[in-house]
């Protein structure tokens, strides 16, 4: 009961797909042609390159700027919250259990 088991696997589970037949081919030689044979085009590049003006660096760096304090203001802002909504639960606490126990002396 205690002792693991180690499954086993008999037959694999998946898709088994037979080894394809492979046929021997023949090499055909082509005779050289005489027409001129023209050079390849450059590679071009898949994505161009951008290129920024200070300006737009500039935009960039304030808009990051704006992003991650108005990100930070809202998380202080929640924790304010949650510190605020924690303290006034803990106030309520104190004020129920007085009562209670001036209610319990009252008898």
């Amino acid at each position: 009961m205690f002792r693991p088991k180690i499954p086993t696997m008999p037959q694999p589970t998946g898709l088994i797909t037979p080894p394809a037949a492979i046929e021997p081919t023949t090499a055909i030689q082509h005779q050289p042609t005489t027409t001129p044979v023209t050079p390849a085009p450059a590679a071009v590049p898949a994505r161009p390159t951008v290129q920024h003006s200070p300006g737009a660096v500039v935009a960039l760096v304030g808009g990051g700027t704006a992003v991650v304090l108005v990100v930070g203001a809202v998380l202080v802002s929640m924790l304010l919250a949650v510190a605020i909504t924690s303290a006034s639960v803990a106030i309520c606490a104190l004020v129920i259990r007085s009562l209670l126990n001036s209610e319990a002396k009252r008898h």
